[in-house]
């Protein structure tokens, strides 16, 4: 295990420590104990800053919210079968029949700001600290980049939230907190990533000790989302093209070598949260959540988050990411150990294997990491920047011929906007991009209207524990 997991699960804990017991928007992050002993030295902000990127792992962040409010929620997955306990309460996030006490819409917007109140403690503190100026202007543009992309999942999710920019150092400060629109956290977030492209040091993939870390490529490419988001197609353009030249990613040959424990941090890979099994505290639960296997040693698969059929048909003849993204068999394991592999029809069994090759032999201690961000959606967003033409169809083009299919261009069936935002579907299948995507393009209704959902809804419920805190807030 290399020093920056050790530093995540091991240093990180006396962050832990020092964190306030709140659990709501205003928790007081890293403040309310012992704060005046901590923030002193080079050690203490390394620590807290792992403790933003821990903060990743939780399970209203990656481990599980935001793929059951950007996959789930839109026409890429469903929940599967069953429909009590937990497997109700996410089958209704997926009818947008949630009410306001919904565990996991709660449980995505308090482990977001958690991690917000962790990097504006370190921002609001740095300063004051003697170390190295190189490390401090890198830990600086860590925690803007942390902090804008929780802000990121926020404004999508929910879009009317507080716009929080500096240390909570009470619980009755949270309460004169108020909501701002969307569009200036998304504006917040191009000038905070701005300066943390800037002061990262490296361009793109950490080695060694510092492996998983942001840079300065993971910084740009979240802002080219953000400006799209806003509209700001030629700003977007000029920092996708910037990621380009500058900073030395590349498409894999083989769109199956982007996934699995062996391939974590490839030349295509942006930014990953890091995940670490073995008892660690730091594993994940995608197999057990995703897998309909009914003999994994550590428990039986949950079988969740499953591809839709429509999902499932929508890929071309010939598509190779098919088996790469969704399988439709599965193993199981006979008493003498041996493998039998059973084959279902289609319409039976079809599951995401992206995020669920690993077999962990503790149940939700998968290691496998979760990919944010990849080279593959930088060529399409410029794609979308630069709107209907020879370069944006060879970009999409570059995309499809990885994956084994030919060329399209403005004489393929569908309007430009169609035909990109089926390859961004495809390509980047179960990577949380979906429903952001439905969202930006403006056909979010139209697309869950199609599949049979009555009452789509663009925007999640505030919490209700929050309306009941800040009288300031509104429900959407």
């Amino acid at each position: 295990m290399n020093n920056f997991y050790k530093k995540i699960y091991i240093v990180v804990l006396s962050v832990l420590m020092l964190s306030c017991s709140e659990d709501f928007t205003d928790l007081a992050p890293i403040s309310q104990r012992n704060v005046e002993n901590f923030y002193k030295t080079q050690a203490d902000i390394e620590a807290a800053v792992n403790g933003i990127y821990s903060t990743l792992q939780s399970n209203g962040a990656y481990n599980q919210g935001y793929w059951i409010m950007q996959e789930m929620r839109s026409d890429n997955t469903d929940e599967g079968p069953g429909t009590t306990g937990l497997a109700r309460e996410r089958s209704i996030v997926e009818n947008f029949d949630e009410i306001s006490t919904s565990e996991i819409i709660e449980g995505a917007w308090s482990d977001s700001y958690f991690g917000i109140a962790r990097a504006n403690a370190v921002i609001g503190r740095i300063d004051a600290v003697e170390m190295d100026q190189g490390l401090k202007d890198r830990f600086t543009g860590e925690a803007l980049f942390l902090r804008s992309l929780f802000y990121y999942h926020m404004a999508v999710a929910f879009g009317n939230i507080p716009l929080i920019l500096t240390e909570t150092k009470s619980v009755d400060e949270g309460k004169d907190h108020v909501q701002v629109a969307a569009t200036a956290v998304y504006n917040q977030v191009v000038t905070d990533l701005t300066t943390a492209e800037q002061l990262l040091d490296l361009p793109s993939e950490t080695t060694g000790d510092d492996l998983g870390r942001a840079t300065k490529g993971a910084a740009a490419t979240l802002l080219a989302k953000v400006h799209l988001t806003l509209g700001n197609n030629d700003e977007a353009a000029t920092v996708l093209r910037r990621i380009i030249s500058d900073y030395g990613y590349t498409l894999l040959d083989d769109y199956n070598d982007l996934w699995g424990i062996e391939n974590e941090h490839n030349a295509e890979s942006i930014f990953e949260v890091n995940f670490q099994g073995g008892g660690f505290g730091g594993g994940n639960n995608f197999t057990n959540d995703f897998s309909p296997l009914p003999s994994l040693p550590s428990a039986d698969g949950a079988y969740r988050n499953r591809p839709t059929r429509e999902m499932m048909n929508s890929y071309e003849p010939g598509d190779l990411r098919f088996f790469a993204s969704m399988d439709t068999s599965y193993y199981t394991v006979s008493s003498e150990g041996d493998s039998t592999l059973l084959t279902n029809t289609l319409n039976d069994v079809r599951y995401v294997v992206k995020y669920g090759r690993e077999n962990p032999f503790v149940q939700g201690d998968a290691a496998n990491n979760f990919i944010v961000f990849r080279y593959a959606d930088v060529l399409l967003m410029l794609a979308e920047a630069l709107g209907e033409g020879g370069e944006a169809y060879d970009l999409i083009n570059e995309v499809r011929n990885r994956g084994g299919l030919g060329n399209i261009d403005s004489a393929t069936p569908g309007t430009f906007e169609e035909k990109l935002l089926h390859e961004r579907r495809i390509e980047l299948a179960f990577e949380n991009h979906r429903w952001p995507d439905l969202l930006r393009f403006g056909v979010m209704e139209a697309t869950m209207s199609a599949i049979g959902e009555e009452t789509p809804r663009a925007l999640f419920l505030i919490p209700q524990r929050e309306l009941d805190i800040n009288t300031n807030f509104s429900q959407n």
